[in-house]
């Protein structure tokens, strides 16, 4: 049969094809709807397709069904193309009744139960060139529920790869062996299809999420799979590909249940997130997942760098970031012991940036006033910081200085503090008073507690007042003077503590043999009456 190339082709503007009118129109209810049944004769034609699915690739294999009086081999490796190209062309049995494609490959499909796990998976590879396009056959669909099936029934190692395709040998990721290796050897048979999927794009990997969660997939493996995916395609991609990946994945953890997340390994994609300028609502769903569980990070997870064109050291901004969103649902719903964690952690992490001479009054405060008063049961923590800045911050004017100091509560500094602030030439001399004046009335507290208080009150009474004033008048007055009178007393005053705690100590042995002896009694002599007892 002679052929005629008379109609030019132009599929997606990728490739220009030269076929015959009458052999494609003859199965194609598109092409014949178009041209009609007798051929044009004497003048080529021209159609051009700007969404044909799968491309130049896709048209080739259709136009050799064509040319093949309809028959084709159909395998995993080309019905993604034929079935959508049928679809698209309308290759039905309204055109050609005994050869249809589109019947022919839908009975393909209709077998996907009983590929090979190697064969499933070069088909769903193959789909990911369709993505662009309209996908009104459900092939990927299909592809991919039958992917997750096989992962829910399957609990044993890895399939090989079937040898009845040619194409099965290509599926493995070509990357560094030795990474995908290691990584690999961390998980557990539940996990052995993490590398196979690695060859899924990442359009394709959200169907595959997005199937695992409404099949209610376990968080805890899926949020593996997502960390495993983004630390294998960041090793060797480009910062575009890298962005993208690491977007998508941070997009779809923020969908699990956050406990399930691995909070170690949001650590490590917050590395590569800040080098590669993700979306501000990508950022934000990660520093909201962070913030969650702050209380189980570390200060070297703290210790970020800051960005690119900032003077000061750390980024203190998005610690700040973190602990609002630690906080985001109020105080009511934290548990005592993880707020008591974070507040420990931050200031560990305060006195670590405190020195940095670029970091502002501004920001020192900010960071010491983020959490609540009731998250310290001690602010000698927040006092050591407090020291070190104002001591690389010299030029702080007083008022400055003073506004520094606010952030301590001198009720929970413990004596050592006090006393430690009081000689401290860093600190105004008002703070200095307050803090004797703060440990002056906790000890007087203990000593009145035990039941001593009388002797000290006496001869106590005319500090007192005269602390009291210098609180008051302390611009006034020769602070340094009424400073070392202070200390003189509460040295005094730590002092009866410490006898007080010895005669405790003396007297617990003899009680505990009183109570021994009196317990002995009780059991021997019942007869005796409740007096002698």
């Amino acid at each position: 049969m002679a052929v005629c190339c008379d109609l030019e082709v132009d599929v997606n503007g990728e490739e220009t094809f030269m076929v015959d009118t009458k052999i494609i129109a003859s199965y194609c209810g598109r092409l014949s709807k178009l041209f009609g049944k007798p051929a044009g004769s004497g003048r080529n034609l021209k159609v051009i397709f700007n969404d044909f699915p799968g491309g130049a690739e896709s048209f080739e294999l259709m136009s050799r069904f064509c040319y093949n009086n309809g028959r084709t081999a159909i395998t995993p490796s080309n019905i993604s193309f034929l079935h959508s190209a049928a679809q698209f062309m309308e290759m039905n049995d309204s055109v050609s009744g005994t050869h249809n494609l589109l019947e022919e490959t839908g009975k393909s499909l209709e077998e996907m139960n009983y590929w090979t796990w190697s064969e499933l998976l070069i088909a769903t590879k193959k789909c990911q060139d369709l993505l662009p396009f309209p996908n009104s056959t459900g092939i990927l669909e299909k592809c991919v529920d039958s992917l997750i099936g096989r992962i829910t029934t399957s609990g044993e190692p890895s399939p090989c790869p079937s040898t009845s395709s040619p194409d099965s040998s290509g599926v493995r990721l070509s990357c560094d062996t030795r990474s995908t290796e290691s990584l690999k050897n961390s998980f557990s048979r539940a996990t052995w299809w993490f590398e196979d999927l690695l060859v899924l794009s990442t359009n394709l990997v959200g169907m595959v999420f997005k199937s695992m969660v409404s099949q209610k997939f376990d968080h805890v493996i899926i949020s593996r799979f997502l960390f495993y995916y983004q630390k294998s395609k960041c090793y060797t991609g480009t910062s575009d590909e890298k962005r993208e990946v690491v977007e998508t994945v941070i997009d779809m953890l923020y969908i699990l249940d956050w406990n399930s997340v691995s909070f170690k390994s949001l650590f490590g994609i917050l590395r590569v997130a800040l080098n590669c300028n993700i979306r501000k609502c990508s950022r934000t769903k990660l520093e909201s997942m962070i913030g969650s569980q702050m209380d189980q990070a570390t200060l070297d997870n703290l210790l970020i760098p800051s960005p690119y064109g900032m003077n000061y050291l750390y980024n203190v901004n998005l610690v700040l970031r973190f602990l609002k969103a630690f906080l985001h649902g109020g105080i009511s719903q934290v548990f005592p012991i993880q707020l008591r964690k974070v507040a420990s952690l931050m200031d560990f992490y305060i006195a670590e940036v405190a020195p940095d001479p670029c970091l502002k009054p501004s920001k020192f405060l900010a960071l010491a006033m983020a959490l609540p008063d009731s998250a310290r049961e001690s602010y000698d923590g927040i006092y050591r910081a407090t020291d070190m800045y104002l001591e690389v911050h010299t030029g702080l004017s007083k008022e400055e200085k003073m506004k520094i100091c606010c952030v301590l509560n001198y009720e929970k500094l413990s004596a050592e503090a006090c006393i430690h602030l009081s000689q401290n030439k860093n600190f105004p001399s008002k703070c200095a008073v307050q803090a004797l004046m703060s440990q002056q009335v906790k000890l007087k507290s203990l000593l009145k507690a035990t039941g001593k208080t009388k002797c000290y009150i006496d001869s106590s009474s005319g500090v007192s007042e005269t602390s009291k004033q210098s609180v008051l008048y302390a611009g006034k007055l020769d602070l340094p003077t009424d400073n070392d009178k202070l200390r003189a007393h509460l040295q005094g005053m730590q002092w009866r503590v410490t006898e007080l705690e010895r005669v405790c100590l003396k007297m617990q042995a003899p009680m505990t043999k009183i109570m021994k002896s009196r317990v002995s009694n009780n059991r021997t002599s019942r007869s005796l009456p409740k007096l002698c007892s």
